[in-house]
């Protein structure tokens, strides 16, 4: 006997999964959890449709194979018979059907039935049952993924479904009748749900694995002999396999004004009638529901496609074999086993997750970015219909935020911005590292030069002072003393500078209140009538603690650096803004700009673009050196292309606000060097 169960029909290769979410979407009961990247089936709930299986062009959804055990029975000297399902002509169209019973008789077959006869007897049940009940509303159950969904998601509609056996289970009883209780029965059919259906029948295997086994036993239409089916042989229930096939079986429509039925065929429209019945909208007396659009279009089925091709096999080989039929012997075989009980019964296997709160749900939504209605897209690409049922799959374990593809843009847009961030800090940080490294190199040399010209300087001005003391006032030579003394001074300050840029000076921090500070730094300097001052503050908390006089060389450097950069007049704006642990401070003017070329050399000493004479280049170098000494971070940036926007440059400043020098090294400036 079979021993398998829904819950065993379908798997996932993992290797072939390419988390597409095409199955999630195609499955009815949504039996598909991802996980770590990959759609797995939640053999739980799974219904055994085997949509999955078809849609997965990756093939990493497949069906349990039974064709070795199958196999194994032909092996066995037992008698076996084969039960061929009225859908086969729409599969081996390829193959003469005398020919096909042919090769599954070679194969070891004993006998091969024809289901439709099966079919057939339960038309019949199906036809008493709804005279001897008229007024029920009733639901077909020759379909098992029909049955198990609603024994799993509607168990409350288990007493609707018609008390009648499918015609596998109808031609197993019948063979056994006929041939012996103790043969072994196979059925051979389109649907993968078949597999777990029923115990009464021993093995079942799909189109697919019977071609397969065929392959594997080198066995052809050529290399075999024609046969016919074994009696009983199926009449007008060949039609069965496809949609509405039953109804015209039993002289029946679906035409609203003769009949009480409605057929609904397909994963979406299945459910729906399902959904109006439970609901009573529905005042129909039957629904005659198929999982798949008809039996032709199971997933033990070579083609996935191609309904209305298979639906015209069907009917040919129908018409053809209802031409050839013995009615006679077709109608003494119906009398012979009309006896036999075909019934069959139901019980509910509630498989239902209870729904999550709809706080949870929201706070699942607001989580992925959905505060408002019309941020729910519903555009299905995670695999259910509205955004609602996704947080609700969210909340059950069953799917992941990743899944939704706006969500996932937006998350991808975010990291690109972050990357980006992280990139110029890096660029920042680099070059940072780099210009400190070039002016540690020429400290040491600047520091080097400083000591050997203070002596000799130092010996030039004191003997200049005595000879101009010593000389009348107006003697000629008075004013060559003069250039002397006056140009061993400017030496004496270049030196000066030299050393204050070597060594490492005592940063005295005090309490000072910025914006205040900025207003002073610019009246320290002349600014001409063409040039406009803007101080914007935008800080809440204006102390901070600097060196104030060591930051005044800061400021008014880059101030004056700034108007000299705006000949022809502009605006200069001084920008501060704060947070809880840090300054900002922003320089910027519309000037000339800096070309791409100088920018890197603008911190290194004695590097200037300046006239002769109008500047040492030791200023910049001396407002790298302070930020520096204050734990801060100083980037430039310019444009001296008018074709790529405004020009201009702008110095942005960052320093720690209000930790003490000796303490702060234990907080984590860091992040701005990174």
């Amino acid at each position: 006997m079979s021993t398998l169960i829904n819950n065993e029909l379908v798997y996932t290769v993992k290797d072939r999964c390419r988390v597409c979410y095409t199955c999630v979407r195609e499955c009815p009961v949504k039996a598909i959890k991802i996980i770590n990247g990959q759609a797995e089936v939640i053999s739980a709930r799974c219904i055994g449709c085997g949509n999955c299986t078809k849609v997965c062009s990756q093939k990493a959804k497949v069906f349990v194979d039974t064709s070795q055990k199958v196999f194994e029975f032909l092996k066995n000297e037992q008698k076996t018979v084969a039960c061929l399902a009225p859908s086969f002509p729409a599969e081996f169209y390829d193959i003469p059907y005398k020919k096909l019973i042919g090769m599954i008789k070679q194969l070891g077959f004993d006998y091969v039935v024809d289901v439709s006869f099966g079919a057939d007897m339960v038309t019949l049940k199906y036809q008493q049952y709804m005279k001897e009940h008229p007024t029920n509303r009733t639901i077909s159950s020759d379909c098992p993924a029909i049955v198990y969904y609603i024994r799993h998601y509607h168990p409350e509609l288990v007493p609707s479904l018609t008390p009648i056996c499918s015609p596998m289970v109808a031609t197993s009883r019948i063979v056994r009748e006929k041939y012996g209780s103790n043969v072994r029965v196979v059925f051979i059919g389109p649907c993968i749900a078949k597999k777990a259906e029923s115990n009464e029948v021993d093995q079942i295997i799909t189109f697919k694995e019977l071609r397969n086994i065929f392959e594997q036993a080198y066995i052809t239409p050529e290399t075999c002999q024609e046969a016919e089916f074994d009696p009983p042989v199926g009449g007008k229930a060949s039609i069965f396999p496809v949609t509405r096939g039953k109804l015209y079986t039993m002289n029946k429509s679906d035409d609203i004004c003769e009949e009480n039925i409605i057929v609904a065929s397909g994963k979406t429209h299945f459910r729906e009638a399902i959904k109006e019945f439970e609901e009573g909208l529905n005042k129909s007396q039957h629904l005659e529901l198929l999982c798949c659009e008809g039996c032709i279009m199971g997933p033990g089925m070579t083609e996935s496609n191609k309904l209305y091709t298979k639906t015209t096999f069907i009917r040919n080989y129908v018409r053809e074999k209802l031409s050839r039929l013995n009615k006679y012997e077709w109608e003494q075989a119906i009398k012979t086993y009309e006896k036999l009980d075909f019934s069959q019964h139901f019980n509910p296997a509630d498989r239902r997750i209870p729904k999550p709160s709809n706080d949870a749900i929201e706070n699942i939504l607001h989580r992925m970015g959905k505060t408002k209605p019309e941020d729910h897209l519903n555009c299905g690409a995670c695999g259910y219909d509205t955004c609602t049922e996704h947080a609700i799959a969210i909340l059950e374990g069953l799917a992941e935020s990743e899944m939704c593809l706006p969500y996932t843009i937006e998350k991808l847009h975010n990291s690109i911005k972050e990357l980006n961030l992280s990139n110029e800090k890096l660029a920042n940080a680099q070059l940072s590292l780099k210009q400190s490294e070039k002016l540690a190199t020429m400290g040491q040399l600047s520091a080097g030069i400083a000591h050997e010209l203070n002596n000799p300087l130092g010996i030039i001005t004191m003997y200049s002072h005595i000879l101009k003391e010593e000389i009348p006032p107006d003697d000629p030579i008075q004013k060559d003393l003069s250039i002397i003394v006056e140009q061993a001074e400017r030496c004496k300050k270049i030196v000066g500078g030299l050393l204050n840029f070597a060594r490492k000076n005592q940063v005295n921090l005090v309490e000072t209140d910025l914006v205040k500070f900025s207003e002073h730094t610019i009246q320290s300097i002349i600014i001409p009538d063409n040039i406009r001052v803007n101080i914007v503050s935008k800080m809440k908390n204006p102390l901070v603690y600097i060196d104030n006089e060591q930051w005044m060389q800061v400021m008014t450097n880059i101030e004056k650096n700034a108007i000299e950069a705006m000949p022809n007049g502009g605006i200069l704006t001084i920008q501060l803004s704060d947070t809880e642990h840090e300054v900002e401070i922003y320089i910027c003017d519309t000037g000339m700009g800096i070309s791409k070329e100088n920018l890197e050399k603008i911190y290194t000493p004695f590097f200037t673009t300046k006239p002769i004479g109008k500047g040492t280049g030791l200023g910049l170098s001396l407002v790298y050196g302070i930020v520096k000494m204050h734990h801060g971070q100083i980037i430039c940036e310019s444009n001296d292309n008018p074709q790529k926007g405004p020009t201009g440059t702008c110095f942005k400043i960052r320093i720690p606000r209000n930790i003490k020098f000796n303490s702060y090294k234990s907080y984590s400036y860091e992040k701005y060097e990174s």
